[in-house]
């Protein structure tokens, strides 16, 4: 599950964002324009998928969303009034064009497309056990996995049949679905991804994040209810909860990272959510200095609050070169050593001569604080407090997150004081898992009973992993990994 992009290698991604419209005549052009809100989810590959006159269209392609769905071709090649849509980052290996999604299946009673964000955590189990029954599959996604449950079921409508699998499977999804007929979106009994409701002009939206109604002036209606699943046809919009109740555990790392800070999600603006771990942690892990400077752009609105609660001056100290891309030059050892600066410049009218306070959302392998830290040392600062938004991350995500295993996470294997000494920092803190629960809104951190899914901080995992039980007793030699979907 590690990175391929030396520039970008030290970040935890969220894998996929989802966007499905029902009942206008601009669905696939309106999808084009959730997708391209949605490309922070991600940035490798993208798809649509539209149903007009009896028959499914599909466009799907490696790379962002704009280069590939800007063209009226492409556009007038995915006719219909009801589209699904997604963004991929890929995890393990290259990224396939099989791989793609939506993904599309004939079943018995006509076809469906299903577009993925998330992970199941007993995907491999229950594909080996389809492969032995004489299952073939296409691609290696955990999503087809759904696709193939879904056409084996008995059940007699497709709402049925969609149940019947989801019922098999454990893990992290929002899902939007395409029949002929229908728009279908649900979400994992827990709540981990998120999934919102819209409408623009009566016609019906679901999309991962808010900000994708935004682009297109659509009305945010509600947030999809964790193990809801919702139906769009010409008789409106249908509710269901066909799923035993769970605790909500929604991934708290949307409101650290994942999600755009111009998103609301699950009723809390992230902007504001950022802005309020910043205070926190200034709260908590105060000190001297003269400049509290963010390493761009994650670390924005958390600096933003840490400044204004320590009354230390906000300076963008760092400036980020937004124009490097996966494929901006070969990444050669040369390269590779540049790193960071391909991506970021100190600011050194700032830093010169000053104390300063660096904070960053996460510290993931330890690569990126090192070199950033380097930097600003370079740049003349007399001293360098790094300050993290976020507890350390300890454990690896299951549930549709790119994370490095175990092993390779900085703070699962290195106290504080040897992190420190790691990335060359004067002093380096952690906002509390109590402190980021406060800037949720809450008293702390209920042991035993927590508000949301903290796994990576925590290794409290609210969902069966299966699959990694099985690797870990059978040894990674003997398991071809699925490469997630998010």
């Amino acid at each position: 599950m590690l990175h391929t992009n030396p520039f970008d290698d030290d970040k935890l991604r969220e894998e996929c964002g989802i966007f499905g419209m029902y009942g206008t005549p601009d669905a696939a052009a309106n999808t084009v324009l959730g997708l391209h809100a949605l490309q922070h989810r991600g940035q490798e590959a993208a798809g649509i998928v539209t149903f007009h006159e009896g028959r499914f269209n599909s466009h799907r392609a490696l790379g962002h969303v704009a280069p590939n769905f800007s063209s009226e071709k492409v556009i007038r090649e995915l006719p219909g009034l009801t589209a699904i849509g997604h963004v991929r980052y890929s995890t393990s290996g290259a990224t396939l064009l099989r791989n793609v999604q939506p993904i599309y299946a004939d079943l018995e009673g006509g076809g469906i497309a299903l577009a993925h964000n998330g992970n199941l955590t007993n995907a491999r189990q229950i594909r080996d056990d389809l492969v032995a029954k004489g299952s073939i599959f296409q691609s290696t996604m955990d999503t087809e996995v759904i696709t193939h449950l879904v056409a084996l079921s008995r059940k007699g409508t497709v709402v049925e049949r969609i149940v019947d699998a989801l019922k098999q499977i454990e893990g992290a999804y929002a899902l939007v679905c395409l029949t002929p007929k229908k728009l279908i979106g649900v979400r994992d009994p827990w709540g981990v991804r998120p999934l919102v409701l819209g409408t623009l002009k009566g016609a019906p939206i679901l999309a991962s994040e808010t900000c994708a109604l935004d682009i297109m002036g659509a009305e945010y209606v509600r947030d999809v209810e964790p193990g809801e699943l919702i139906v769009i046809d010409a008789d409106g919009i249908h509710s269901h909860h066909p799923f035993p109740p769970v605790k909500r555990r929604f991934c708290i790392f949307e409101y650290i990272y994942f999600a755009r800070p111009d998103s609301q999600v699950e009723g809390l603006s992230v902007y504001e959510s950022r802005k309020r771990i910043g205070a926190e942690l200034a709260r908590e892990n105060h000190v001297d200095a003269d400049v509290v400077i963010p390493v761009p752009d994650s670390g924005v609105p958390a600096a933003i609050g840490y400044a204004a609660e320590s009354g230390i001056p906000f300076e963008l100290g760092i400036i980020r070169n937004h124009y490097v891309g996966r494929t901006f030059i070969e990444p050669t050892d040369q390269i590779r050593h540049l790193g960071v600066k391909l991506k970021h410049n100190a600011n050194r009218a700032y830093i010169q001569g000053k104390r300063v306070i660096l904070v960053d959302d996460s510290i993931v392998r330890g690569t990126t604080s090192t070199k950033i830290v380097e930097m600003v040392r370079e740049a003349g600062a007399k001293e360098v407090h790094m300050r993290i938004a976020s507890p350390p991350t300890t454990h690896s995500c299951f549930y549709g997150v790119d994370t490095p295993e175990r092993s390779k996470l900085l703070a699962a294997t290195h106290s504080v004081e040897e992190m420190t000494k790691f990335i060359k920092a004067d002093s380096l803190a952690f906002l509390t898992m109590d402190g980021l629960y406060r800037a949720m809104g809450r008293k702390g951190r209920e042991p035993g009973n927590p508000a949301y899914c903290d796994a990576c901080f925590s290794g409290d995992y609210p969902i069966g992993l299966t699959d990694e039980a099985d690797r870990n007793a059978r040894g990674p030699r003997q398991l071809t990994l699925l490469a997630e979907t998010g």
